[in-house]
């Protein structure tokens, strides 16, 4: 199977989506009914303050807890519009902020943040000038506005559609910051929303019902189970603990010289999808093979080219004393473990 397909399916009753290149699984969703969605919007209400962090404590509906890091000038009983992150580890409060953002496949609306901005990556200025054309004729001026690099390509009245129901939603729930109790306002979007949203580029889409199992992409779920992933020049084990996911990468059978480096390098191009499809993230040490410091400055510039392109949000720490690679991932996803068993 050349080329790109997505998939829409469902996994045991749950929404899922996977991306295939080249029938390889290159990106994997995969719903939670367990805990609010990333991107879910609420108005909570301030709990407390967390006064050795700087955060204060959120009560959101049937109970549960959010974590907001910065809750500078808030006060116990104040409502607040936030929205969520990420997934809070097990038995930790869910991670929110409460700088709003209305996310389509085309446009974002900033509250907040006025003007209008064109993603960096369109350079080509003519269709740089059309796209703000677009969207002086639609855009209300009460809320920023970016234009994402999907626009390229896309058609004028699409983007203006999708500029247009991004304000009208911004006007309507941002008017609903007060009130005495918590309220959910916004579900967040579903896999298969998200797969419209984010996976962009020209594609096959199958949406049959048991197209995931027709399709192989059962199997390479099944896979994932397993830490080994075969390299080229070597193997990556990619193990998650309690505290953080451990990557161990060898060099297998070849003895050459060079045999340290290729391996190295090979698992920093793999390890931007090896951790993707696992749904990991949080803190994440790299034992690469034993090397030269001359070859650990290839390595890491590998590693940052490769992790670009991925859209979830890491920090490439660095090398710690004991030649471990650090790198802090955004858990924008719940592991695939958890969602299987």
């Amino acid at each position: 199977m050349k080329g790109r397909t997505i998939i829409l399916d469902h996994i045991a009753d749950r929404e899922a989506a996977a991306l295939l290149v080249d029938g390889r699984l290159d990106d994997l969703l995969i719903d939670d009914d367990t805990a609010p969605r990333p991107g879910a919007i609420f108005r909570a209400i301030c709990d407390r303050p967390l006064k050795g962090q700087g955060g204060m404590m959120l009560r959101l509906p049937d109970g549960e807890t959010a974590f907001l890091r910065q809750g500078k000038g808030l006060r116990p009983g104040q409502p607040l519009l936030v929205q969520v992150t990420g997934y809070g580890e097990d038995g930790k409060a869910i991670p929110v902020t409460d700088r709003v953002l209305f996310k389509s496949r085309y446009a974002i609306v900033t509250p907040g943040k006025p003007g209008l901005n064109i993603s960096r990556q369109i350079d080509d200025e003519e269709l740089r000038d059309s796209l703000l054309e677009t969207a002086h004729e639609v855009h209300d001026g009460v809320h920023g506005l970016i234009l994402r690099s999907s626009c390229a390509g896309a058609a004028s009245e699409d983007i203006a559609e999708d500029i247009l129901a991004m304000q009208d939603l911004a006007a309507a729930i941002m008017s609903e910051g007060e009130g005495a109790d918590p309220e959910a306002l916004t579900d967040g979007d579903g896999p298969h929303v998200l797969a419209w949203r984010e996976w962009t580029a020209r594609a096959d889409v199958v949406t049959e019902p048991g197209s995931f199992e027709a399709l192989g992409v059962l199997d390479q779920i099944e896979a994932l189970g397993q830490p080994r992933s075969d390299l080229n020049e070597g193997t990556m084990y990619v193990e998650p603990t309690r505290a953080l996911v451990a990557v161990d990468v060898n060099t297998g059978g070849d003895m050459s010289p060079a045999a340290a480096l290729k391996a190295n390098l090979a698992a920093a191009r793999a390890l931007p999808r090896a951790l993707r499809v696992r749904g990991l993230g949080g803190q994440i040490s790299v034992d690469f093979v034993s090397m030269s410091k001359a070859h650990r400055k290839q390595v890491e510039q590998s590693l940052r080219a490769a992790f670009k392109a991925d859209p979830i949000e890491t920090s490439l720490v660095g090398w710690s004393p004991m030649g471990l690679f650090e790198l802090q991932r955004k858990r924008e996803r719940r592991p695939i473990r958890n969602l299987l068993t």
